[in-house]
């Protein structure tokens, strides 16, 4: 009777159906922190979730950029952990969720890559996440940015492709159920291809963003190790084809390690590669781990860096990295968490 089930089957036994109803507007229209709060329901229904109808309990809650930011740690009743970032924006309130809880990607420079794959999140469990957030904006506004939800990026903890059905149906639930829009949804893979041409098949406009961080086989197979299935230009031919089937421009994520992928020569290549797909390139100097020696380039590095790509006619930007002081990359909180010391 909670996230765990699916919207269109609540029901509360021996209640009539309208209680359902007003229920799934707690849970999905206008979230609320504790059950106490859904003043529509008899007491009886709100003591039957006890302190808490959430799919997990909040560990670890932080906030950054003078409160532009808010970082969240939340624990499942397995222990498997999970972590969502929400960062707001003049005209807009970004949530970057998790669709798994750790990673089995084993990309080198990743946090959450770095402790492994723990398990799936279920679709209540992803879209609980964005409930929550909105639940907590209400209850403290941010110091900018709207008072709900307007754009998710699943860019998180987990591979969402890899978790297909789940994060499905998780995002059905947040266009059908929630109402938010398919455009300001953003689905983030290192290049699970058969999944992508899958992607462009479904009814929502969705955004495709595509982590590549290497323009060439050798380097992106050390760093990437999916490369090694899904070499580039895989990946490159499904994202064109995920461009023509939708409209939809696919975004090229760049985390930009020292020594190791920012010379002028991989900017050229990615170049081309974007070219290709005509994509955008968003350019993000690495948040350092602590599991890995990997360490960002310096400023001007990074705008000579960025200065190249565009030489070849991309549109590229420099991701602007929040939360550093609240280690609000993905993952980092549960390294902060289990690493002694």
């Amino acid at each position: 009777m909670s996230y765990e089930t699916h919207p269109d089957e609540l029901e509360i036994p021996g209640e009539p159906s309208y209680r359902a109803d007003q229920l799934r507007r707690w849970l999905y229209e206008t979230p609320v922190l504790t059950p106490a709060q859904m003043t529509n329901l008899p007491a009886s229904i709100r003591d039957h979730f006890g302190d808490s109808h959430w799919p997990f309990a909040v560990e670890t809650e932080l906030s950054a950029d003078q409160g532009a930011t808010r970082k969240w740690l939340f624990r499942a009743p397995d222990g498997a952990s999970i972590e969502a970032v929400v960062m707001g924006y003049k005209k807009r309130t970004t949530i970057c969720i998790s669709s798994q809880a750790g990673c089995a990607m084993a990309c080198t420079f990743c946090a959450t890559g770095q402790f492994g794959f723990e398990r799936h999140l279920t679709a209540g469990e992803i879209v609980a996440q964005v409930a929550y957030a909105n639940a907590s904006l209400r209850d403290s506004h941010m110091t900018i940015g709207r008072d709900h939800i307007t754009s998710i990026v699943f860019m998180g903890m987990g591979e969402p492709l890899a978790n297909y059905a789940n994060v499905r149906e998780a995002i059905r639930r947040m266009v059908e159920v929630m109402g938010l829009s398919p455009r300001h949804i953003t689905v983030s893979t290192v290049g699970i291809v058969p999944a992508i041409y899958r992607l462009a098949e479904e009814p929502w406009p969705l955004n495709l963003a595509v982590s590549l961080h290497a323009a060439d086989d050798e380097t992106r197979s050390s760093i990437v190790p999916i490369n090694k299935r899904y070499p580039i230009h895989a990946l490159t031919e499904a994202c064109a084809a995920f461009f023509e089937k939708t409209g939809r421009r696919v975004s090229i994520e760049w985390t930009l390690i020292a020594g190791t992928n920012d010379s002028m020569d991989q900017a050229q290549r990615l170049g081309a590669i974007a070219l290709g797909m005509s994509a955008h390139v968003n350019v993000i100097p690495l948040n350092p781990t602590p599991l890995s020696s990997d360490r960002p380039p310096d400023a001007d590095s990074v705008k000579r860096f960025k200065q190249a790509v565009a030489r070849t006619g991309v549109p590229v930007t420099i991701r602007n990295t929040r939360g550093r002081e609240i280690d609000a990359a993905c993952g980092q909180l549960r390294s902060q968490a289990s690493v002694p010391g």
